[in-house]
Formats: structure tokens, sequence, C-alpha cells
């Protein structure tokens, strides 16, 4: 069982990427003191772990009942994707300083980038939602402790990674963080077409 969580782990790993997702965790947490930071970072993990648990257990369930398969919910991912990418592109995410005590009731009325799109689609998204559910054949009880764990070990993982990102902001300077911002922003529009086009292809494999 050991060996199968590590390989799990694995496969989580290089689904997510961590590691790749810090500076699009740093570009859209541009503006937010480093208490937000944690907090966003802290939300994010566990909205995302809420979530594969759930399509863990209730995936295929959810999908018939809803009559939706994985292909449409790429598409959908890709377009969410392309839309956060645009602000991106455009350095519409974030202020180029953290806000003022004043500001706290603007800061506070912001969307929460810890459920989208941090948690969906980037953390739990079609691709991570698609690898929990193609791990989970057998349904048996150490498969599913499993994939538990291993997706587990990952977001653990990612909420360090992310806990501490602020030190890297620091690092970096407001020059660094808008040229992160805009290459993100190009990196995620990427993302989404890729997302898009493989959603299409596989809702319409004779194209």
């Amino acid at each position: 069982m050991f060996g199968e969580i590590i390989k799990l782990s694995l496969g989580f790993f290089a689904v997510m990427n961590p590691i790749g997702n810090i500076p699009i965790f740093i570009s859209l947490t541009g503006g937010y003191s480093l208490k937000d930071k944690r907090k966003t970072a802290r939300k994010a993990v566990i909205v995302s772990f809420i979530i594969l648990t759930v399509f863990l257990f209730l995936g295929k369930l959810l999908f018939e009942v809803f009559g939706i398969t994985i292909h449409a919910f790429r598409v959908a991912g890709g377009i969410l994707i392309f839309g956060i990418a645009y602000s991106l592109l455009h350095a519409k995410n974030a202020r180029s300083q953290s806000p003022h005590p004043n500001e706290r009731k603007e800061v506070e009325a912001r969307d929460d980038i810890s459920i989208t799109p941090l948690a969906l689609p980037i953390l739990a998204g079609p691709g991570t939602i698609a690898t929990v559910m193609a791990q989970t054949s057998s349904h048996s009880l150490p498969n599913l402790a499993s994939v538990l764990i291993g997706y587990t070990i990952v977001l653990a993982l990612t909420f360090v990674l992310f806990y501490y990102s602020s030190s890297i902001i620091s690092k970096l300077g407001q020059s660094g963080l808008n040229i992160i911002t805009r290459l993100m922003g190009l990196i995620l529009a990427v993302m989404a077409v890729q997302m898009i086009a493989s959603g299409i292809h596989g809702l319409f494999p004779k194209l």
C-alpha cells in the first residue's frame, strides 16, 4: 500500500504542479496582506480537499445525475481559466501594494480567489478530478484510502509552498511581480486553450 501511495502522490504532484502554481498564487494575491495570503492559501487547499474527496466517493454518481461528462467539465474549466488569464495579461488582478487598514472593507469585498480560480479549476480542476476518478475503479477501501492519502500529501505540500510565497514576493520587487503576472497570464491562456481543445476533442472525437 505504501508503494501505491507514493505512486499516486507523484501522479497528483504532476497534475496539480504545486511548484508551478507558486507564481500564479503570487500574481493572484499581489495586493493581499500577509495574513490574507495565508488565509487564502489555507482555504484554497481545504476547498480543494473537499472537492476531490466528494468526487472520490461520489464522482461517477454526480456526473450521471447531472448528465455531464469530464470532457464538458474540461471545456467549462478552460473557459474559466481563460477569463482569469485575460485579467492577468492586463495586470488587473491586484494592486501594487498591500491595502491600507482604511481600505479593509474594499479588501473584504474582493472576489474570493481561494475558491475560484485557486481551488477550482487550478488545484482541483478537471485534470485532478479525472485522475481521482481514474484511480478509483475498484472502489475498495485500500484503494480509496491510497488515493485519499495521495492527494492529501500533495495538497499539504501546496499549502506549505503557498504559505511562504510572500518571501518570494519580497525578493522579486514590483517589476518582477508585473513580469510574472503577465507571464502567468500567458501560460494560463495556453493552459485554457489546451484544456478546451481536449474537452472538445472528447465531446466530438471525429473532429
